[in-house]
């Protein structure tokens, strides 16, 4: 099955009141993890990869090593940018065959962010690819994303963000925070639903390995059709990675431990995948 966009997937989820679940990569363990863990669950899934992981190993290997993966993938699955700060790196990954672009702009001011994004949306639509903006401050840093100490997102500017600039998916802030996450984030759910009357389109939840089941399953009934993950992965890939090493210092093959940690990222995306309730949902 070929790379297809997130739009439609969405817009199902959004319909039958699950989540698509997208997952952060950087190496090809963590990719060949990722889809295999979709193909068993049977699910849709977003292959997000971010400015930081971009920079790492580089468009054309990212976009290669997507594809070789997809090739015989019988699930529908999304080459995302994650977090893209800028109008050139939306443009590159557009031309390196992402089909789905983030354009991060909450760093600016309202307006700004505003007229940035218009801008982001019609260079994807262009393309035929889905675009995702984000309005609000998602706190905590990952990669080359860093929202401080984060700033929820306004009801009545996310609508009328929306009117503006017209996304297939929103990412708002109602809690969250990137990166490592130490203890059960609280979730602002009176926000989440307010925001949800007001926008049409598809929302989108950042920063959710501080979230528990429960509450990821109540964000999905109240609009969330997107649930961004990466520290999830990179605990159960590095944690395996350690655990072989400390037992075996001498260890020298890396298949003997990045194949381990492979299937334990497969494990912990399959978990997530079930939290998001989009188990054969492909």
């Amino acid at each position: 099955m070929a790379l297809v966009a997130s739009k439609h997937l969405l817009q199902k989820a959004d319909r039958d009141g699950y989540a698509v679940p997208a997952f952060n990569f950087a190496n090809m363990e963590l990719l060949q993890g990722i889809v295999a863990a979709a193909e068993e669950m049977n699910s849709p899934a977003i292959l997000a990869a971010s400015e930081g992981a971009i920079k790492y190993a580089g468009l054309p290997m990212i976009s290669a090593m997507v594809n070789a993966a997809v090739k015989k993938s019988k699930v529908p699955l999304v080459l995302h940018l994650d977090h893209g700060l800028s109008l050139s790196t939306l443009h590159d990954a557009a031309k390196a065959g992402f089909t789905s672009l983030m354009f991060d702009g909450s760093r600016y001011p309202f307006t700004e962010n505003i007229n940035k994004s218009r801008w982001a949306a019609r260079l994807a639509k262009r393309a035929g690819l889905s675009i995702e903006l984000e309005v609000g401050v998602i706190g905590g840093k990952e990669d080359k994303v860093f929202g401080g100490a984060g700033c929820m997102t306004d009801p009545d500017q996310a609508w009328a963000f929306e009117r503006q600039t017209v996304p297939d998916a929103l990412a708002v802030s109602v809690g969250t925070a990137h990166g490592h996450v130490k203890k059960d984030l609280g979730l602002d759910f009176n926000l989440l639903k307010k925001i949800n009357q007001l926008v049409k389109a598809p929302l989108v939840l950042h920063g959710s390995s501080g979230v528990s089941d429960w509450d990821l399953k109540k964000a999905i009934s109240l609009g969330v059709c997107k649930v961004n993950m990466d520290t999830q992965l990179r605990n159960a890939f590095t944690n395996e990675v350690r655990s072989i090493l400390a037992e075996k210092p001498d260890e020298i093959d890396l298949r003997k431990y990045l194949g381990p940690a492979r299937d334990a990222v497969k494990k912990t995306a399959m978990e997530r995948i079930a939290a998001c309730g989009s188990e054969d949902k492909a």
